[in-house]
């Protein structure tokens, strides 16, 4: 009779559910910046509104997420320099918008140098955002770059290697990208580095090709044989490295339950989104044989 009594209160506990529904707050929309400097390239800013997580999001909502006419100003040792909007139409009544050097007011334009250091000003909408980045110099030093064949032996496809060289000192960052052909530079999954365990000392990598985020990871990492491949490797400050090795853990954790909740750790001021960097780059091309 006990056994009876404990089976029939299980079945009870258990088949009590009870519905719980989350009410989630609509936060308002926060400005969404993505500046950059590269050694002998100008500034670049593009503005946007931030989006609902949850929200469906179309190349019409995109396009009107842009923020325009904001007042924006970099500063470096040279002066300071006010930015032009430019909008650049993409097809079907959709449009690209960003900032970057004044060509009608070139007294005062100038391109990012390296060992350098960078202020950049916005104002948007009665609010003021601010924020500094350094371009640091060419401290990692790529020694090689080589084809080796595919597992396999799949003659179609082919791994890039690189054999770079790390200064002796903590505190050397890099993000890379890879251009395929004549495709844009696109940066892998995992693009930034620290010279934690490699500091020092020269090593060799696998090189994984550009993810083009808006489509979908790439199912390998391997370049086809015939490919032409420019391997762009930029030094970056630690601010711009927290940024990157942050919002890439995020990308990478994306409906995974068990992964840990991450902060994006930007370096704009009042409570923005995004990040302003200084990139020291640097280009090897290799053409794979067919």
């Amino acid at each position: 009779m006990k056994r009876i009594a404990v089976c029939l209160s299980l079945s009870i506990l258990l088949g009590c559910e009870k519905d719980i529904n989350f009410k989630l707050d609509n936060a308002e929309p926060k400005i969404v910046v993505e500046a950059t400097i590269e050694n002998d390239q100008p500034p670049r800013v593009i503005l946007t509104r931030s989006i609902g997580y949850f929200a469906e999001i179309t190349a019409k909502d995109l396009t009107q997420s842009f923020i325009h006419n904001a007042d924006i100003w970099v500063e470096g040792s040279s002066g300071t320099h006010k930015l032009k909007e430019y909008t650049i139409p993409v097809g079907q009544g959709f449009s690209f918008s960003y900032y970057s050097i004044d060509s009608s007011n070139l007294a005062t334009a100038f391109t990012g140098e390296l060992n350098h250091s960078y202020s950049l000003k916005i104002i948007s909408e009665g609010k003021t955002y601010t924020s500094n980045t350094t371009i640091p110099g060419l401290t990692r030093i790529i020694d090689s770059i080589w084809v080796k064949p595919a597992p396999g032996n799949d003659s179609s496809k082919a791994i890039v290697m690189v054999r770079a060289t790390d200064p002796p000192g903590f505190g050397d960052y890099i993000r890379y990208f890879t251009k395929i052909n004549k495709g844009p530079f696109l940066p892998p999954m995992n693009s930034t580095y620290d010279d934690l365990f490699i500091d020092g000392t020269t090593y060799e990598l696998q090189v994984s090709p550009g993810v083009d985020r808006n489509t979908g990871k790439r199912d390998e990492n391997l370049f086809n044989r015939g490919d032409t491949v420019v391997f762009k490797v930029s030094n970056i400050d630690k601010a711009t490295f927290d940024f990157w090795r942050t919002m890439e853990y995020s990308y990478n954790s994306v409906g995974n339950p068990f992964s840990t909740p991450t902060k994006v750790l930007g370096n704009i001021s009042n409570n923005a989104l995004g990040y302003f960097g200084g990139y020291a780059s640097q280009y090897h091309t290799l053409i794979i044989p067919k």
